[in-house]
């Protein structure tokens, strides 16, 4: 059965994951400073293209919404979701920096900026990086491959040690859960 062949890839995928020390202790310092952050009132912009473009606004939804329970609503924004935004800056400008501007008109010193990309050589993650990291705000990188050039610019590169992009996203998805699990229990 191809289905078979294929969940045994993806779970492949999450087995090298839960033996990788690396990847595992980011994770959770990430899930750490994520919650830390904000309960203290500080914001979360998440950013990425095509299917991580998709899980940013996945991750979005699980903050400002709900995941299992009812809690208090969370601060985040998928920088994905302003077409007229982005569509009239990468116009004017270029595509590369159509989240940076973004990062530069809402972010803040100790928001958190959360890039998710498979392969972390994106030019507008990277400029969103560049952008994050000038105003003083925590930057958090769901990658995957060998991290690209993001895992040297992020304060917490988490890469999911695998080459396959689908597999990848797979497991980002996962940490979005995660970090959506960590939540749970705030209230108020």
């Amino acid at each position: 059965m191809v289905i078979k062949g294929y969940l045994e890839k993806s779970i492949a995928a999450k087995t090298l994951a839960l033996a990788d020390k690396a990847f595992l202790e980011n994770a959770e310092r990430a899930g750490k400073i994520l919650k830390e952050s904000l309960l203290k009132g500080k914001r979360v912009y998440i950013a990425g293209n095509g299917g991580s473009a998709a899980d940013s606004q996945h991750f979005s939804a699980e903050l400002l919404g709900k995941y299992k329970s009812m809690r208090r609503a969370f601060p985040a924004v998928a920088l994905t979701t302003d077409t007229s935004m982005l569509t009239a800056w990468a116009n004017d400008t270029a595509f590369d920096f159509i989240f940076s501007r973004q990062l530069e008109g809402l972010g803040e010193k100790g928001d958190i900026f959360v890039a998710i990309s498979a392969g972390g050589n994106s030019p507008n993650i990277i400029e969103a990086l560049k952008t994050a990291k000038s105003k003083g705000m925590v930057t958090i990188c769901l990658l995957g491959k060998d991290g690209g050039q993001a895992k040297g610019m992020c304060d917490i590169p988490i890469v999911v040690p695998s080459d396959v992009t689908s597999h990848i996203q797979e497991v980002h998805i996962t940490l979005v859960h995660f970090f959506s699990e960590l939540l749970e229990d705030i209230k108020s």
